[in-house]
C-alpha cells in the first residue's frame, strides 16, 4: 500500500479555542517531540492578530525556538499580508491560507463576503511571489451548520480558482463535521478528475472533524479514493467556534492507528506518537477525545488474569 502523510495541527487549530493559555516552553517542547514522530508537516501556530487569537500570541518566539527536524515542514497559517510577512519573517515552510465556501460561514468566521477573502488571498499570494510554498484550506466544503448543503460545484470552482493562482496545495475541510464517507467518496472522485490534467503535482488534502463520530471512516472513504494527506490533531482537540455542538478535529494518533494495522505506510513512529499524546490531557488541563492513547494499540495485549491459568488445567 502506498504512503500516507499527516499534517499535525494541535498546536495551532487545537490550542486556539482552549480557554486557558499554553505556555510557550509547552508549545516549544510538543513540536519538538512531534517533530521527531516521522510527520510530513507540523502546523505550528497563526500569525494572526493577538487581539483575535490570544491563545497564539507567541507565534514569533514559537516559531524562533522549535528545533527544525529535517524532513519536517514547519506551516503556519495566514490571514492577510501582515501575518504573511510575519511568517515570511519567521522562516516557515509553508504559509496556510484559510476561506470559506459558505458565505455565511465566512462571514462570521473572517467578517467579510467570500469574494473580498478570495481579492485578500490573492494579494497575499502576489506578495509571497514564490518564495514560500502556499496552500489553501476552503473550509465548510461538506455543509454550512447555517446554510445547509454547499454545491460539489462550488467546492472545485474555489478550489480550481486557487491553483489557476499557482498554490502548491489545496485542503477540502469537512470545518463543522457535517461530512459522511459517500459524501466524501463523490467529493474525492470529483477532485480526482478535476485535476487530473493539471500540469502541476497538486498536493490534496483532507481535514475531518469528529463531531458525529464519522471522522475516521470518512478518512478511510478518502483514502480508498486515493488521497494521500491528511490534516489530524493529537487527542481529537480543536474544533469551529461558529458550529454548535461541533467537537475538534479527527485525532492523529487514532487515524494513523487504524491506517497503521491496515498496512499503510503513514511514516510515524506509533509508539513514541502515543507517548505524546498522553501529555495532552496534563498539557490543556481537560480529558481530550483520542481513543488509542487510553486503550493502547490493538496489538498492545494484556495478561490473563491469574484464575485462567487454573482454568486451563481443569479443562484439559
Amino acid at each position: 500500500m502506498g504512503a500516507i502523510f499527516f499534517n499535525e495541527v494541535a498546536t495551532r487549530d487545537g490550542f486556539q479555542i482552549e480557554p486557558n493559555f499554553i505556555p510557550t516552553d509547552t508549545k516549544v517542547a510538543l513540536v519538538d517531540a512531534l517533530s521527531e514522530c516521522g510527520y510530513a508537516k507540523i502546523e505550528v501556530t497563526s500569525f494572526t492578530s493577538p487581539k483575535a487569537i490570544p491563545m497564539l500570541r507567541d507565534a514569533e518566539e514559537v516559531m524562533g525556538r522549535i528545533r527544525r527536524v529535517p524532513g519536517v515542514e514547519y506551516t503556519v497559517l495566514v490571514p492577510n499580508l501582515r501575518g504573511a510577512e510575519r511568517a515570511l519573517e519567521s522562516r516557515a515552510d509553508e504559509l496556510n491560507l484559510v476561506m470559506s465556501t459558505s458565505e455565511t460561514h465566512n462571514l462570521a468566521n473572517l467578517r467579510m463576503p467570500m469574494a473580498r477573502s478570495f481579492a485578500a488571498l490573492s494579494d497575499v499570494i502576489a506578495h509571497v511571489d514564490g518564495r514560500t510554498p502556499i496552500n489553501v484550506s476552503l473550509s465548510c466544503c461538506f455543509g454550512c451548520p447555517m446554510e445547509g448543503e454547499v454545491p460539489l460545484d462550488n467546492v472545485l470552482d474555489w478550489a480550481a480558482r486557487f491553483a489557476d493562482l499557482g498554490v502548491r496545495g489545496i485542503t477540502i475541510c469537512d470545518t463543522t463535521g457535517m461530512a459522511h464517507p459517500a459524501q466524501v467518496s463523490r467529493m474525492v472522485e470529483a477532485l480526482q478528475q478535476r485535476f487530473a490534467q493539471s500540469s502541476r503535482d497538486m498536493q490534496l488534502t483532507l481535514h475531518f472533524h469528529n463531531t458525529r463520530g464519522m471522522g475516521l471512516a470518512n478518512v478511510l472513504a478518502a483514502v480508498q479514493g486515493g488521497i494521500t494527506r491528511f490534516d489530524g490533531s493529537l487527542g481529537g482537540l480543536g474544533g469551529c467556534p461558529y458550529a454548535p455542538g461541533a467537537s475538534g478535529n479527527i485525532s492523529s494518533e487514532d487515524a494513523i492507528h487504524m491506517l497503521a494495522a491496515m498496512g499503510y505506510d503513514t511514516g510515524i513512529d506509533l509508539p513514541r506518537l502515543l507517548a505524546v499524546a498522553r501529555q495532552m490531557p496534563q498539557i490543556v488541563g481537560h480529558e481530550v477525545p483520542g481513543q488509542v492513547a487510553k486503550a493502547g494499540r490493538i496489538e498492545d495485549l494484556h495478561p490473563a488474569p491469574e484464575f485462567v491459568a487454573a482454568l486451563r488445567e481443569q479443562f484439559i
